[in-house]
């Protein structure tokens, strides 16, 4: 079969799903970037288009939509929409998290959902892909309204997810609070104890070490493998980090072990810079503890500076790790950090980095590590819990950084021998979503049309 033939092929799958999920972008954006990739290995395989195995795959197994109404402290009654989607269970049950945001929608779950296949069988460990969540605004809400919210988000969930099923953990705007709350009312409707259910709770009932930090130290992790294969690393480096979530706050700890130098941190209202390297314990008693905007940080330590609005990509780095949402970095972006001579990008967030700005990355000769691959360590060490919980365990934090240490070389190791056998050397992006696809796809090929 013809490089022509197949790309043919692709366009046509594409067309066909944009059409059936209309005013769904990010959904179609994940889309085209697997598609767009993944010609080299239809090339040796043709018995997946023939089986049409794409067709199958950019359709979710099962969506669900539902209502979530609750109280807030005035007893007025709210109002807010559910999202899970299913969408590939032939590696294992679904496996991926809950986002409580203002923005969340059908497309932003789909698109997650989609990642999260490729993501998850990057990581070898048997899990499937979905995503849910709600437009629910967890910010400014009080801990009893978040409660009252989480319960009636199981009463209409708890149908549908099981430790064989499906087994969703945290996400933006979903922590270990709401993650208490959910698992408490699923062992009230279940009567059962099942800890394998939910992942990212809390170490007394189940939790795993390691879960909070995994994600920003994987991306980081990641971005040592990439450096490495040039004979570099990260000590003396300066390293650009967008968000100040848990995935930017593990990113820049994890920098600074390694002996590099975490310079920024941003949100929604700005970004600071402090150019003696993030103050962590400063970082985290303002957004971890009290809850309050970057801007704080500025106040309290001299050397650093708040910028409203603005581009944290402005700031000269060696290395970038945008770890805040979907499509933050912009070409715009990607240029500066070009002209100020970035030499590694790790996606910490989901699908950050715009298409034109990730081309140019690569054109420049910059290493990109996408997402599915970079930031593979959070549901990574969500599998390690699930893997604890169903054998009674529990190990040190030492073991399970060794463990996800483990996981991300080899995520990286099959990245990045796809891309030398499909003719892409040093592209991570078609290395990952290639080794991915061929995984999931065999999978779906051996177990019949279902």
């Amino acid at each position: 079969m013809t490089n022509s033939t197949v790309n043919d092929y692709l366009r046509t799958v594409y067309e066909a799903a944009v059409a059936r999920n209309a005013n769904e972008p990010e959904f179609h954006q994940a889309m085209h970037e697997v598609l767009e990739s993944i010609a080299p290995a239809l090339v040796e395989h043709p018995e997946f288009i023939e089986e049409r195995i794409l067709e199958r795959l950019v359709e979710p197994e099962r969506q669900i939509m539902f209502r979530v109404p609750w109280t807030d402290d005035s007893n007025r009654v709210q109002v807010n929409r559910g999202f899970r989607v299913q969408f590939n269970s032939a590696l294992g049950p679904y496996k991926g998290g809950l986002r409580f945001h203002p923005t969340v929608n059908l497309s932003i779950i789909k698109f997650l959902g989609f990642e999260q296949i490729f993501k998850n069988a990057l990581t070898g460990q048997g899990i499937g892909g979905g995503k849910g969540g709600s437009d629910f605004d967890p910010h400014g809400k009080s801990d009893a309204e978040v409660m009252r919210f989480c319960q009636a988000f199981m009463d209409a969930l708890y149908h549908h997810i099981g430790e064989y099923t499906d087994v969703p953990a945290g996400d933006i705007g979903v922590g270990g609070r709401e993650i208490g709350y959910l698992f408490g009312r699923f062992r009230k409707l279940t009567n059962r104890h099942e800890s394998g259910v939910l992942t990212g709770k809390g170490l007394g009932w189940g939790g795993a070490q390691v879960r909070t930090e995994a994600t920003g130290y994987g991306a980081v992790f990641f971005a040592e493998e990439m450096l490495a294969v040039r004979g570099e690393g990260i000590e003396g480096r300066t390293a650009i980090v967008s968000g100040s979530g848990n995935v930017a706050t593990y990113a820049i700890e994890k920098v600074q072990q390694l002996g590099g130098k975490a310079i920024t941190a941003s949100d929604s209202s700005g970004y600071i810079v402090d150019e003696d390297g993030i103050d962590l314990e400063l970082l985290k008693q303002i957004k971890e503890v009290e809850r309050l905007r970057v801007s704080e940080y500025a106040a309290r330590k001299s050397s650093a500076r708040f910028v409203e609005g603005g581009s944290v990509w402005d700031v000269p780095g060696d290395i970038a790790l945008p770890s805040a949402t979907q499509n933050e970095l912009s070409l715009e972006g990607a240029q500066a950090l070009i002209k100020n001579g970035v030499i590694a990008v790790s996606e910490g967030a989901n699908m950050p980095t715009q298409p034109d700005a990730v081309h140019a990355f690569q054109e420049a000769g910059v290493l990109f590590g996408p997402g599915k691959a970079a930031n593979a360590g959070g549901v990574a060490t969500s599998a390690l819990e699930m893997t604890q919980n169903a054998s009674r365990e529990r190990w040190s934090f030492d073991d399970s950084e060794r463990r996800l240490h483990d996981i991300m070389r080899n995520v990286h190791r099959s990245a990045y021998e796809a891309a030398e056998r499909y003719g892409h050397p040093g592209d991570y992006v078609v290395g990952a979503n290639t080794s991915a696809f061929v995984q999931v796809a065999s999978a779906m090929l051996a177990q019949g049309v279902i």
